[in-house]
């Protein structure tokens, strides 16, 4: 027989408003406490992302610029500047926009690369502003069940912690589940997180069903009275077939505990995979049903146009972007700065 799994209690945290998370206009009572607060005074939101985007937008702008040094926009120049475009990895349909963008309103006239860049701002806006959404959580039937899900090494544990914090703060109850319970560090951080976020953890033995674990961690969330409950997952290569049909049980369980469970499933990318993450999106998605997405290390990359090229493939909201690794470097996703940001616009 299973053991029980370990509960690590803490007290409950007093109300404040939740940084730019929502929740279901069904739940008055909620919505009231989780209003978006200003921007930290410390540095505005747009400035840490730009500083974090900033590896991304200068080898894209550099190569913009060599582009368009003393040129006119002709074919050559266009198709010059769509390889500069994949190459970044914004992929071949936004790089098909800017190009097109450009040539219909400029062709055959002198640009300069703050023009073009200023286009490829536009055009990434367009095609981010679809997915750009708040996360909301529906608290008619509680607990909402966040699953979070993605491959090695992505950070679900980190953002797991940070998500939880802004929910803490917006006086949401919020329980955590251990269920990586392939790795010992994981269960340790997660409960170092819930220590922060006076989040009560659900934890086993390592090596435990991770299935059920969410069963357990479920039950007691539910018995608890928690508004979310927050399942941590093993890092998984998508190509592991065993893996993959584990987290396949875990989303079975859970849905057998509530049909719509889990509400939200979240795929933590790491920004730094490039290409690779492209596939990763579309398996995790057929698998576990991922619904959201969590951008993260945004801050140590070039390869930052990727989310460009996975909303346009997928078109799968974007709750949040990581660029750092304080509490407040995860935000809530904003197409408008985003594309600034990696195009060098102010």
């Amino acid at each position: 027989m299973a053991p029980e799994p370990e509960a690590v209690p803490s007290p409950p945290r007093p109300a404040a408003a939740v940084g730019k998370v929502t929740v279901s206009k069904k739940v008055e009572q909620k919505a009231e406490s989780v209003k978006a607060p200003e921007p930290a005074p410390r540095r505005s939101w747009f400035q840490r992302m730009r500083e974090g985007l900033a590896r991304s937008s200068r080898e894209l702008t550099g190569n913009i610029a060599g582009v368009f040094t003393k040129r006119k926009l002709d074919d050559d120049t266009l198709q010059d500047l769509e390889d500069v475009l994949i190459r970044a990895d914004l992929g071949v349909e936004t790089a098909l926009r800017v190009t097109d963008s450009l040539a219909s309103s400029r062709y055959g006239r002198d640009v300069s690369d703050s023009e073009v860049r200023a286009v490829m701002a536009a055009e990434v806006e367009k095609v981010l502003t679809p997915v750009a959404k708040p996360l909301e959580l529906d608290l008619s039937h509680k607990p909402h069940v966040i699953l979070v899900v993605g491959v090695n090494g992505t950070g679900k544990t980190t953002t797991i912690g940070k998500l939880a914090a802004k929910l803490t703060d917006g006086g949401l109850k919020v329980m955590l589940a251990a269920g990586d319970t392939f790795r010992a560090a994981a269960i340790e951080q997660l409960k170092i997180w819930g220590e922060r976020t006076k989040s009560p953890v659900i934890a086993t033995k390592l090596g435990a069903d991770a299935a059920g674990l969410a069963y357990d961690a479920f039950e007691k969330a539910k018995e608890a009275g928690s508004d979310v409950l927050i399942v941590d997952t093993a890092g998984r290569l998508q190509n592991k077939t065993e893996l993959m049909a584990e987290l396949e049980k875990i989303v079975r369980v859970l849905g057998k505990l509530d049909p719509e469970a889990p509400h939200t499933v979240l795929q933590t990318v790491d920004a730094t995979t490039g290409q690779n993450a492209l596939n990763q999106v579309e398996i995790f998605r057929n698998v576990a049903g991922v619904n959201g997405l969590v951008m993260t290390k945004l801050d140590g990359t070039a390869r930052g146009g990727i989310l460009v090229a996975i909303a346009a493939k997928h078109r799968l909201p974007v709750y949040f972007i990581g660029v750092g690794e304080q509490v407040d470097d995860l935000e809530p996703f904003s197409a408008s700065e985003f594309a600034r940001a990696i195009a060098g616009v102010a």
